[in-house]
């Protein structure tokens, strides 16, 4: 009998890949990396760190959805009421897709970057926060050095060009919580870390009414989190209530790629 790789074999065959061709597609090769942030200790924790962008740079009413596909034995399901939802409707969104999950999705996952409605986003190759010193967030170890910050993007970010065809360029960190030197390294790999401005689904926990009456208090330039691995949730419910009411204010659904973000501490990115 013909024995497939688990997810976290693919994952760390994924993690091989980054090293045997380390310098390849990248800014900096792994070792220049940690030599160059060796000495530059992080201060700032969180879901809001500067080198993240939250917002969109719109003075409209364009606002961006995103969807988190995190994996794990929990979450490495698909919503497809919701995308066959997305898809009807015509909605641009940008889809963050991990590791994990793509080990269970990799068709999917092809199929949906097909699509020109959708962009695909790097969410990490063990869906994990990223950090420089192993901070932890909602009880999941962060990565716990430059080098483990780099493989968590890089990782994820060939698997995804593997799979798509396309490099990422946007990556949001597993639980969405990063240092702001692990940012600085996705920066040097090629990725703005995307964070949110409106917690759309708690992590596909919201019921129905909570979802529809925060998308209601959205304003112009709000980058939205939702998620797209839990079924089982309300998210594709309370969307199908809310987008009628929201188009009827004039707002419009854009991709990250569509707008120019708003970066904490930087002017907008061109």
């Amino acid at each position: 009998m013909i024995r497939l790789p688990t997810a976290s074999a693919l994952v760390f065959l994924s993690i091989l890949h980054f090293f045997s061709f380390a310098g390849e597609g990248t800014t900096l090769p792994p070792e220049e990396l940690t030599e160059k942030y060796r000495n530059t200790a992080p201060v700032q924790w969180g879901e809001h760190v500067s080198g993240t962008a939250a917002r969109i740079a719109s003075e409209g009413k364009e606002v961006a959805l995103t969807f988190d596909a995190c994996g794990g034995k929990k979450g490495s399901a698909v919503d497809r009421e919701l995308l066959d939802f997305l898809k009807r409707e015509r909605i641009p969104a940008t889809l963050f897709l991990s590791g994990r999950w793509l080990a269970k999705n990799r068709e999917t996952a092809r199929e949906l970057a097909a699509d020109p409605l959708f962009e695909i986003g790097n969410h990490g190759a063990e869906h994990r926060p990223l950090s420089v010193t192993g901070r932890s967030a909602y009880g999941i170890p962060g990565t716990e050095s430059v080098s483990g910050a780099a493989r968590e993007i890089e990782a994820n970010a060939r698997l995804l060009e593997e799979i798509t065809g396309k490099r990422p360029r946007y990556f949001r960190s597993g639980t969405n919580h990063y240092d702001e030197v692990a940012v600085k390294v996705a920066a040097e790999l090629g990725h703005v870390s995307v964070s949110h401005s409106h917690n759309g689904d708690g992590g596909a926990s919201y019921s129905k009414k909570k979802i529809v009456d925060g998308l209601l208090s959205l304003r112009g330039g709000e980058i939205v989190l939702f998620h797209m691995n839990r079924p089982e949730g309300r998210t594709a419910e309370g969307l199908k209530e809310a987008v009628p009411l929201l188009r009827k204010k004039g707002f419009r659904f854009v991709k990250l790629g569509e707008w120019p973000l708003v970066i904490e501490g930087r002017s907008p990115e061109p």
